[in-house]
């Protein structure tokens, strides 16, 4: 695709986010199911989507730390340096949880954060202004795709807007590592 096409790709996403719609978007890891993580309404479609509890929390998207504290009572100190010296992605569990959809905040108030360094996702998180959720294009208990060809159909109807860039990257993406880090400083790797 070339910038242009990029640009205008992106521009379609973010206006879909603020509608109140829900996107198919490749993220830093592998292909996920996105909207206004401020907006309760589009959460729960992502939920009923993906046939998911919503007692299972979701993790969101930022383009930078700084935007994260929007979204925090409180940030722990290591988490700054967790982000700026991770080497791959790295999604925070963090404590107090505010300024998102209530669906969207763990029942113990925390939420999944992750801010994001590639290039789509990054810019898309920019443009958007706000965190977007981000979970896995999958039915609940089906297998993550590892890439854009092994997105169910119903998953690819399901959503409002399906982005184009990255749909020919056949790389199999992983998951992003996790970390879940208490108030208290304490520090508990969830996934690796």
């Amino acid at each position: 695709m070339t910038q242009k096409e990029i640009a205008e790709d992106i521009r379609q996403a973010v206006q879909t986010l603020r509608q109140g719609g829900l996107i198919l978007y490749p993220t830093d890891t592998i292909w996920g199911i996105g909207c206004d993580a401020s907006n309760a309404d589009a959460v729960r479609r992502v939920y009923e989507l993906k046939r998911r509890d919503d007692s299972k929390a979701l993790i969101c998207l930022v383009d930078s730390a700084g935007r994260m504290q929007r979204y925090l009572r409180q940030v722990p100190d290591v988490a700054w340096d967790l982000i700026e010296f991770a080497d791959k992605p790295l999604t925070l569990i963090l404590d107090g949880a505010v300024n998102l959809a209530p669906n969207l905040i763990a029942a113990d108030g925390s939420i999944g954060m992750r801010v994001t360094r590639e290039t789509i996702s990054h810019e898309l998180c920019y443009r958007f202004q706000k965190a977007i959720v981000s979970t896995s294009a999958n039915l609940s208990g089906e297998p993550s795709p590892a890439n854009f060809t092994e997105i169910a159909p119903e998953i690819l109807q399901g959503v409002d807007y399906v982005m184009k860039s990255r749909q020919n990257d056949l790389s199999k993406a992983k998951p992003s590592q996790i970390i879940k880090l208490g108030i208290d400083g304490q520090i508990q790797i969830i996934r690796k």
